[in-house]
């Protein structure tokens, strides 16, 4: 499935040129998924004989999603999960479910903001799951990929992200293609 993350990232990354739309979604991905799992972390189930909540057990599908898509990333998506399920457990522990929907309904509104402003003000350009709504399950392995980059990572995926965006790609071919000299006759 590497081969199919890639083109999907090489899609995603047409969306999310500005460094500031990437440092809004780092703050909005991590922000939603927080405010996802915190009131899910409200609903106890057991499992196999296991004391859980529906947090992780919903959560699941789309980290063994990301998983499959990129080991490596995935891998490291599932430990920033696993800290963020643990935060939320302790607020869920130690606030009112009443407390915990009055923290979860502002950390969406403020995810949803960061995305917002990011694609307004630094990208000005909308979403890209305008346009592919798969592009939602994207985010953050676009996130994780750009800290494994920061961080001397995975030059495979480096290509990908700061390559040149595939409009100007186009644009610069038709421009070398126009301005060739017509052959005599």
């Amino acid at each position: 499935m590497n081969d199919i993350f890639k083109r999907q990232l090489a899609d995603y990354v047409e969306y999310h040129r500005n460094p500031w739309n990437g440092v809004m979604h780092v703050l909005g991905i991590l922000t939603l998924f927080f405010a996802a799992i915190l009131p899910l972390n409200l609903v106890s189930v057991h499992v196999l004989g296991v004391q859980t909540t529906l947090a992780p057990i919903l959560a699941l599908p789309v980290l063994i999603y990301w998983l499959l898509l990129d080991a490596a990333l995935g891998t490291a998506i599932i430990g920033c999960a696993i800290i963020l399920f643990a935060v939320a457990t302790l607020v869920v522990h130690h606030a009112s479910i009443l407390t915990v929907w009055a923290v979860t309904l502002p950390l969406i509104a403020i995810g949803i903001g960061f995305q917002i402003v990011g694609h307004r003000f630094f990208e000005q350009r909308q979403p890209a799951l305008v346009d592919n709504p798969s592009h939602f399950l994207l985010g953050p392995m676009f996130v994780m990929t750009k800290l494994f980059i920061a961080l001397g990572f995975r030059p495979d995926l480096a290509a990908i992200i700061q390559s040149e965006p595939r409009q100007a790609q186009r644009g610069a071919s038709s421009f070398t293609e126009e301005s060739q000299p017509l052959p005599r006759s």
